[in-house]
């Protein structure tokens, strides 16, 4: 897939104000900390369309990206962030349970989780909640340029031993510095937005 156009389009946070296309949505969830603003910007190839930021929990809208007029990039706040209060973080986790429940549009999540550490309590919740709702998910293991290549193996069977993926749930490596896992990824959104029975 080649991106020929991409831009932030819609910012909501409650579902009168989602984009009313009817376009696929792919669905990015993860830490705060997990790297999908440069995930967006390394699939997109733009270096500042998602804001990157040394404080995480940046994000505190549901955030539209459109591809190509094709699709949307959905991007939703991090979770797992301290320094968010609680309240705050309720409000979060309420917005992503309202997109959740009735968005048809949505065709696949993609679950980034660090590729460098076992999964959190928080990440193996996020999967959970996403299979309560039969949701397809792909696990995006992010910063695998940090993670030596004598130790992949044993990092990607930590994850997927922790995650325990349902059949049909997949996982890729992914780097925003080396861009392994891009076009993987990309493939899987075109095959997903292409073959439409």
């Amino acid at each position: 897939m080649i991106i020929k156009d991409s831009r932030l389009d819609v910012m909501a946070s409650r579902r009168s104000q989602y984009p009313d296309q009817e376009l696929f949505e792919f669905l990015l969830v993860g830490r705060s900390n997990v790297g999908k603003s440069s995930f967006i910007n390394t699939l997109l190839s733009r270096k500042n369309l998602a804001h990157t930021s040394s404080h995480p929990g940046k994000t505190q809208t549901i955030n539209f990206y459109l591809v190509n007029n094709s699709f949307y990039l959905v991007d939703v706040p991090g979770y797992g962030y301290a320094a968010v209060d609680k309240k705050t973080q309720s409000k979060f986790g309420m917005m992503i349970e309202e997109y959740l429940e009735k968005r048809e549009p949505l065709k696949r999540v993609f679950l980034l989780i660090d590729f460098r550490h076992k999964p959190s309590e928080d990440d193996l919740l996020m999967y959970n909640f996403l299979k309560y709702y039969n949701i397809p998910v792909t696990v995006v293991a992010t910063k695998a340029d940090k993670v030596g290549s004598s130790r992949q193996n044993k990092h990607l069977k930590i994850i997927m031993d922790a995650l325990d993926l349902v059949v049909g749930d997949d996982l890729v490596v992914f780097s925003s510095i080396t861009k392994l896992g891009r076009e993987e990824i990309l493939k899987k959104i075109e095959d997903l937005t292409i073959n439409v029975i």
